[in-house]
């Protein structure tokens, strides 16, 4: 018989010989196994996991255009810098003001995808449901109180382009006629159209505020107001040029503002307003700001502008760390002259906070696990080895080395280590399987290569809560054991 066969056999006896301690310390070994194996599992799993959870809160990276717009195609090319797989949704939106001419208001209106907007934004709650043709619109909870409109529901909504007098901004043509509007009391519209003289001083004015309450805000119509402007020359400041009237400041504010932002009324600008007709298909609630918008497709966008292809701003929901997120603003910001990336820092940094405490978290249960497996073990072999006093001290008397007696007692210690690793590796994926379905609602792909991870680890913890009993043991003295003391 060889001396590894001897010495396996000389292990496998001892162990059987005292199988209710032995047993005691392959199931503190096991435990410590599984919630070793368990623990890691779940936290090399948690980064995808937790990325799924946090989508939830939108987006974590958006393009900005660096000039003064951003088309599909460039937001496309710096998106390629980021891995096809990790990007959960990309959400495109171009911003313009839009106005319910007969209602005298203006509200925002985004253009979007909305197939993209459920990825990026999935805390959106829509009552009704969302777009899926053409001439269909999402509004707002905020913007449907204010015009009273639900599902089923049809608005007419204008876009009226920004158009330019023959010269700058700033100056004003003499013998012309200029117009403008401005928000007034609770979002309303003031009109106001004037006819300026030879020196571009205003010769006649009239203004529409049938927006506002009539026997306040409406006072602007009146001549004791209008006067003021007569003979004037733009712009002008309420307060210094013309006075307020007395609560209706508001009202009288958007009558400046109007006149200081008026332009040339040409015939071609109003030819390029566009009015389209909407359905409503529901009503957004989401408690932030989207509540005062109203949302369109993106094609419904170009036919109200004219324009196709151009957006404000593009929303990223994607899957990575906080460093890889780090690394493709970086890398994009390099590569592409017209996009400007910018994380979402309260979604990124979020996620790499929870992440670093949960890698605090489990390092720390773990180690104390490991340290109650170690305390155990150690006992158990301690009360073996007083058990095997009179054994030992005879081999030591029959010519035993201090080597053997080391080797005998850490082999034991480490083949219940290789036993209780494999059976925790196993129970150690059943314990995160376990979990993950209930926290996250998911479950979690098994790991081979944690399974002689985790045997490894016990066997090493096994030898060092051996090296306290092999100690005593080889300091047993075999003619005081002999003599019975």
């Amino acid at each position: 018989m060889t001396k590894r066969k001897m010495f396996l056999r000389m292990i496998t006896a001892s162990l059987l010989r005292r199988r209710s301690r032995m047993l005691i310390a392959l199931l503190s070994i096991a435990v410590g196994a599984t919630i070793l194996s368990g623990l890691v599992t779940i936290y090399y799993d948690v980064p995808r996991q937790m990325g799924a959870q946090l989508r939830n809160y939108g987006a974590n990276m958006i393009f900005l255009p660096s000039g003064d717009s951003l088309s599909s195609e460039q937001a496309a090319e710096a998106a390629a810098h980021i891995p096809e797989g990790n990007i959960v949704g990309m959400t495109p939106y171009r911003y313009i003001r839009v106005d319910l001419v007969k209602r005298q208001q203006s509200f925002t209106a985004a253009g979007t995808d909305f197939a993209e907007v459920q990825k990026t934004s999935p805390y959106f709650s829509v009552d009704g449901r969302y777009p899926e043709n053409n001439r269909e619109i999402l509004v707002g909870k905020e913007v449907a109180e204010t015009l009273g409109v639900h599902s089923g529901s049809v608005i007419e909504l204008t876009y009226k382009p920004e158009t330019t007098a023959t010269s700058s901004d700033s100056d004003y043509l003499p013998n012309t006629t200029i117009g403008g509007s401005a928000e007034g009391w609770g979002g309303g519209l003031v009109s106001v159209q004037v006819d300026l003289g030879d020196q571009t001083e205003i010769v006649s004015i009239t203004v529409d505020a049938s927006s506002q309450t009539e026997d306040i805000g409406g006072q602007v119509e009146k001549t004791a107001f209008t006067n003021q402007f007569i003979g004037k020359t733009l712009p002008l400041t309420l307060g210094y040029d013309v006075d307020a009237i007395t609560g209706a400041t508001l009202s009288s504010q958007a009558v400046v503002d109007a006149l200081n932002s008026a332009k040339a009324e040409t015939a071609n600008a109003k030819a390029s307003d566009r009015t389209i007709n909407f359905t409503v298909t529901g009503i957004l609630s989401t408690g932030g700001e989207e509540e005062t918008y109203l949302f369109m497709s993106s094609s419904d966008m170009a036919a109200l502008t004219g324009e196709t292809g151009r957006l404000d701003v593009v929303e990223l929901s994607i899957t990575a760390s906080a460093q890889e997120l780090e690394q493709y603003v970086t890398d994009i910001a390099a590569a592409s002259e017209a996009v400007t990336p910018r994380l979402v820092k309260r979604v990124a940094k979020s996620e790499a906070a929870v992440l670093s405490k949960l890698q605090a978290l489990v390092f720390l249960v773990t180690a104390v696990v490991l340290l109650l497996t170690m305390i155990c073990v150690s006992t158990t072999m301690m009360a073996v080895v007083t058990e095997r006093r009179r054994e030992i001290g005879l081999r030591k008397a029959l010519g035993a080395s201090d080597g053997g007696i080391r080797s005998e007692f850490l082999g034991e210690g480490m083949f219940l280590g290789m036993l209780g690793g494999l059976l925790g590796a196993i129970l150690g994926f059943g314990f995160a399987q376990l979990v993950s379905i209930h926290v996250f609602g998911s479950s979690i792909q098994f790991k081979p290569l944690l399974v002689p991870i985790t045997m490894i680890v016990s066997m090493a913890v096994s030898a060092i809560s051996c090296l306290l009993p092999i100690r005593q043991a080889v300091r047993i003295d075999p003619a005081l054991v002999l003599k019975g003391e």
